[in-house]
């Protein structure tokens, strides 16, 4: 005996394609403006530079970065 659930809005798979893909950061900064969750701001800014520097330390930027700390 096997128990079917309704497929009220059909296949998952064909609405995740026809869905638009949003880039990452556009969608956080629209989660943030909806949710008024402006305390993420920070975070994320700290994120994002931090990142930039790791990405800079590996280039021939490294010793200019180096001269920051």
């Amino acid at each position: 005996m096997s128990v079917e659930t309704p497929d009220r809005d059909g296949d998952f798979a064909a609405q995740l394609d026809k869905a638009e893909q949003l880039p990452f950061l556009v969608e956080l900064w629209q989660f943030m403006r909806d949710n008024k969750k402006w305390w993420l701001a920070p975070i994320v800014l700290v994120l994002l530079l931090l990142g930039g520097l790791i990405a800079l330390s590996g280039t021939a930027a490294a010793p200019f970065v180096y001269t920051l700390f």
